[in-house]
């Protein structure tokens, strides 16, 4: 069910504030949309752990835990996505282009997969919350209640018993994903 509760604007809003925090930026001008965490705003990997955890407690979500270069050799088969040289083959180029595809950003086969977070940026964090909260079950799974209100500017409860909504796991939204993307490209 997509969500209607939360305008995208005030996600992007969201992100960017836990961006800035999580990063101890004291200029939230400086975080823009197509802010790359690791490029423009110093982020380093540690800092992507603290950020996802911020953004799991404001929005009462869980992100995922395993990359989507994981997802793909759990998926496909060891070195379906990253050869024995540390490289990215030719079908996850072909996958994470997909993936991309509104970022401006291009994913060449050969590419070191180290270069991959390089690519985060401030807007792909936010497509991949509003991800998780487009799922929003059309019923509370404590009550049973139809209806959602909004606690604390971003967090989604339910109306009758104030329960926390439920979003689906981060990385079962990959596995989704990668399984439609195979299913009409058959890429692997």
């Amino acid at each position: 069910m997509k969500q209607t509760l939360i305008p995208e604007q005030k996600i992007l809003e969201e992100v960017r504030k836990t961006v800035a925090e999580g990063l101890n930026i004291k200029q939230l001008e400086r975080v823009r949309p197509e802010s790359s965490l690791m490029r423009d705003l110093g982020a380093e990997s540690l800092d992507f752990l603290d950020i996802d955890y911020r953004l799991e407690q404001a929005f009462g979500i869980r992100l995922a835990r395993h990359s989507v270069v994981e997802h793909m050799e759990e998926m496909f088969g060891e070195e379906s996505a990253i050869d024995s040289d540390g490289k990215l083959t030719e079908k996850a180029a072909k996958v994470f282009n997909l993936r991309f595809k509104d970022s401006g950003q291009e994913v060449r086969a050969g590419m070191d997969m180290d270069s991959l977070p390089a690519m985060v940026t401030v807007r792909s964090l936010c497509d991949g919350v509003m991800n998780l909260l487009d799922t929003l079950p059309e019923a509370c799974t404590g009550c049973g209640g139809k209806e959602w209100k909004i606690k604390g500017g971003v967090l989604v409860q339910c109306a009758s018993c104030g329960e926390p909504a439920s979003y689906a796991d981060g990385d079962d939204l990959i596995d989704e994903w990668l399984r439609r993307v195979q299913e009409r490209e058959k890429i692997f």
